[in-house]
């Protein structure tokens, strides 16, 4: 038996990531290696936060 029925995503993996993705490779724009790798590293100890908003 098929269920129609759909229910609403409180929280959609998939879109969230895609953002989290846009937002690294324009931050990471026009950067030298070096420079990229310096802001990955402040991303990663937290002194940076992502903008994401739904």
């Amino acid at each position: 038996m098929k269920n129609n029925e759909q229910t609403k995503k409180e929280f959609d993996t998939v879109a969230f990531f895609r953002k989290v993705k846009e937002q690294i490779a324009k931050e990471l724009e026009g950067k030298s290696f070096e420079q990229q790798k310096a802001l990955i590293k402040k991303f990663l100890a937290g002194e940076l936060k992502f903008k994401i908003s739904n």
